[in-house]
């Protein structure tokens, strides 16, 4: 090779690049020699074995050697020299298997641009290192016209060993719009944009979701994908079309915006919500009529589960009956499948190095819910039912998140089973009320009262779950005087919240109808679907759950507990233990409560909106509102009443109950407060009531 001083301002690989061009413009030819003459040269830079030589392989003997190697004379004896191939190595490479496979004979005519020996280190650099790889949107250009020449996705994928869904996501990007499809080869739009843009089939679309978004942060593909699929159905979150499934969705006439760039089951965008909806509910109802069967007095469907509707329903006792030993080496491989999903989902987590994978966490996901909801519906068998108590509840059929199908059996509806409570509640009423004197009938009456303190109770528990400390309080506040019976044996405990765990939930709902407006009863349903989501399924599973969280989750989640106990619930306007932790917390009852129709106005009488009117408002509105039909000055008081934060006196009232001795301390000392406390005992009792000859039902349930 020729000396050659490097021009002003080239760098080494242009001049070498510089160097072979006017070499073959000087005496350079192509020519067709036999495969039989080549062999690998020494001067050959790339010294790692080549990859993918089957597929490159397929694709010669399917279209020939479309591009030339680059070779020079070998030394030896023969009369026919050998030729090193300098650059082309994945072609020989290619060309000797053909060769073993019997695909090509000695002769083919392979063709070959001859250098020197001095050539050939600086060729094999060029080509190697100068090489530049197709862009992205010429490459699936390409692939559209074979496929505009009649080879099929099959044909083109064989032909370069890829995969069909290769192919059909390569000939999605080349539908991109020609100005798309410009900015792409620029660089100007990513290939995560081009994934995104391509989710609509037209090109007017495709412009218009770009033009439209002139920001870059608009441009991102998240909030493309939003302009694009605009109200319609994530298919791979809706639990409809995951119970529906796409086939029988498309099949029914809907249609689905595919996401070939998404390796979900259910990767798609679902048009028609209507059609979807009916769908599954039409076959939610063939599965409730095998429900039915059962013997269950009615059967009724859902498309979601709603906490605040089950709720409302009383439950029948069940019995759980013993597996057979089938259903024993069932269960076993049931919770091994369970394990195994669990485990490998675990591994993929834990594995700090593993590539992020969407696609493996979603199956990995899919694949341990499935398995814990088998397990689930396994349990269900054996819980059996007495056939009396069955004709008198009824079962939900109804989808979880996931869309799979759960079912609810003996539930009574709240309304079935008043009669006979009301009746016992009577009898017992109206013996402790004979022995009593006539009272003065309370400004507000029991009914409105449970209403009232149903949302104080709901808002001292939203307070306390923010506050673990003041939950750990209120628990050893009770638990003390118990534990230390010695120290405060004397003490009337009343004075404190009681502690039972039993959840206040259902009281809330049943004593306040419009408890689902509440700002605090919508912070607590989030709360407890927070910790919902984060507690293992299986009662088995809770106390090493338990064991391996951190203070902070513990803490929190305690506080939660203790808050969803709290029962503050009173039918009458009275000191109350409650308010002792309101007054702890300084709550605001004007924040969670606010005076409406439907919530105040509706159950007090008229003469009572307007005094209460006159009160928070002026004495003027008061006189026009006397006025009015009792219906229309409820309304009219709610008008009134924005942003009055007025508080009825059943919330404003802050009082705590009296703190109450009986018995002797041991002290002689204090004998004298003890006759007094004595007194005091005898008045109040110590079967639970207050002073009063009430029952005060303060308590953490």
């Amino acid at each position: 090779m020729r000396g050659r001083a490097f021009r002003s301002g080239q760098s080494p690989e242009e001049t070498l690049m510089q160097t072979a061009s006017d070499q073959k413009v000087e005496h350079a030819t192509i020519q067709y020699v036999p495969y039989s003459r080549l062999v690998l040269s020494p001067h050959n830079v790339r010294k790692k074995a080549p990859s993918g030589i089957e597929a490159l392989a397929a694709t010669i003997a399917e279209k020939g050697v479309l591009q030339n190697l680059v070779a020079h004379e070998m030394k030896g004896r023969g009369r026919v020299p050998k030729l090193g191939v300098c650059a082309g190595q994945r072609r020989l490479a290619a060309l000797d298997l053909l060769f073993s496979q019997g695909r090509i004979t000695k002769d083919y005519a392979v063709p070959v641009l001859s250098v020197s020996v001095g050539e050939a280190v600086a060729a094999s650099l060029i080509e190697n290192r100068e090489r530049e790889d197709m862009h992205i949107a010429d490459e699936c250009v390409a692939f559209k016209l074979l496929s505009e020449e009649g080879q099929s996705v099959a044909h083109i994928a064989a032909l370069f060993k890829v995969p069909d869904v290769a192919v059909r996501r390569a000939l999605k990007i080349a539908n991109l719009s020609p100005a798309l499809l410009g900015l792409l080869r620029d660089d100007k739009l990513d290939y995560e944009q081009a994934k995104v843009l391509v989710l609509a089939d037209d090109h007017e679309t495709q412009d218009r979701a770009w033009n439209d978004a002139q920001t870059p942060w608009l441009r991102r593909p998240e909030q493309l994908r939003q302009a694009i699929t605009k109200a319609e159905l994530d298919a791979s979150e809706n639990a409809l079309a995951k119970f529906v499934g796409l086939d029988a969705y498309e099949a029914a006439g809907g249609y689905v915006r595919r996401d070939l760039f998404s390796d979900h089951q259910h990767a798609g965008y679902i048009e028609d919500s209507d059609l979807l909806h009916r769908l599954a509910t039409d076959r939610l109802i063939e599965l409730s009529q095998v429900v039915a069967q059962e013997g269950w007095e009615w059967v009724e469907t859902r498309t979601r589960y709603d906490a605040q509707e089950m709720i409302r329903y009383g439950r029948i006792e069940s019995k759980t009956r013993k597996p057979t030993k089938q259903e024993k080496a069932e269960l076993a491989a049931l919770t091994a499948a369970r394990d195994e999903a669990q485990m490998s989902l675990d591994a993929y987590y834990d594995d700090e190095g593993i590539e992020v994978d969407d696609a493996l966490e979603d199956r990995l996901t899919d694949t341990a819910n499935a398995a814990t909801h088998a397990m689930d519906q396994y349990a269900e068998r054996f819980e059996t039912f007495d056939a009396a108590d069955m004709g008198q509840a009824g079962a939900y059929v109804y989808l979880d998140e996931d869309g799979q199908v759960c079912i609810e059996r003996g539930l009574v509806r709240r309304e079935d089973a008043a009669g006979q409570a009301s009746s016992t509640s009577l009898g017992t009423g109206q013996k402790a009320i004979g022995a009593r004197k006539p009272k003065e009938r309370p400004l507000h009456g029991e009914k409105l009262c449970k209403r009232l303190t149903a949302h104080r109770t709901a808002a001292v528990q939203v307070e306390i779950t923010q506050h673990p400390t003041v939950a750990l309080a209120v628990l050893m506040h009770r638990m003390i005087p118990v534990v230390f019976d010695d120290v405060y044996g004397r003490t009337y405990v009343e004075y404190a919240v009681r502690i039972d765990v039993h959840t206040t939930r259902d009281a809330l709902v049943s004593n306040a109808d419009d408890m689902g407006d509440s700002l605090a009863w919508k912070a607590l349903e989030c709360e407890r679907a927070k910790w919902a989501s984060m507690l293992p399924k299986r009662t088995d599973e809770l106390l090493a759950w338990l064991l391996q969280q951190d203070a902070d989750v513990l803490s929190n989640l305690f506080a939660f507990c203790i808050a969803s106990t709290v029962d503050g619930i009173s039918p009458a306007d009275r000191p109350h233990p409650v308010n002792e932790l309101a007054n702890m917390l300084e709550l605001d009852f004007t924040h969670y409560w606010k005076a409406t129709r439907a919530g105040y106005f509706d159950h007090v009488p008229k003469d009572r909106i307007a005094s209460v009117v006159g009160e928070a408002v002026s004495p003027q509105v008061a006189n026009e509102l006397r006025a009015m039909k009792k219906g229309d000055a409820a309304a009219a008081a709610e008008l009134r009443m924005t942003g009055s934060n007025w508080l009825p006196e059943v919330l404003s009232n802050r009082e705590v109950p009296e703190r109450v001795k009986y018995g002797r301390w041991d002290d002689e000392a204090d004998a004298e407060d003890d006759e007094e406390d004595d007194e005091e005992a005898d008045v109040g009792g110590m079967d639970g009531t207050l002073p009063n000859g009430e029952m005060e039902e303060a308590q953490v349930t």
